[in-house]
């Protein structure tokens, strides 16, 4: 196996919600190129900005944190006119954490005032030492990284 990438998505907190309950993920509204760039024990963090896509409280803060499962990419039907491309992934126990604390400590963020242009991707590959720092935030599976073994 060669070593773990980690990615992060942007989505609203409903949607991660119904992700984790079904042990999967999708990016970027279910398009298929996000989801090929996965592969078995990367790491996947979720922020999201607001409780529910376009409307909901702003919450501002990485909301799961997982490891891509083994087997394939597949499309699921979500309704009727709307089929998703996902991968299996195994969720950790995590509480929300507030994205303010970890802005200058974050690669993507230190120093850099427009960080939020970033998440508008919806979907980029992070470091290792950001998936830590947002960990230790979650209290997520601390025993995983704590015992040198990759996230």
């Amino acid at each position: 196996m060669t070593e773990a990438r980690y990615w992060l998505g942007v989505a609203s907190r409903d949607h991660v919600n119904m992700a984790q309950d079904g042990g999967f993920c999708q990016f970027c509204h279910s398009k298929v190129s996000p989801v090929r760039r996965l592969a078995e024990g990367d790491g996947v963090v979720y922020y999201s900005a607001r409780e529910a896509m376009g409307s909901g409280a702003a919450i501002r803060s990485f909301t799961a944190i997982g490891r891509i499962r083994p087997g394939e990419i597949y499309q699921a039907t979500q309704s009727a006119c709307f089929q998703a491309w996902r991968r299996d992934v195994d969720y950790w126990p995590a509480e929300d954490a507030p994205i303010a604390p970890l802005l200058g400590a974050l690669s993507f963020s230190a120093d850099n005032a427009n960080w939020g242009w970033r998440m508008r991707q919806e979907f980029f590959e992070i470091s290792r030492a950001d998936v830590e720092l947002i960990a230790q935030a979650m209290k997520g599976e601390e025993e995983k990284y704590e015992h040198g073994h990759p996230l």
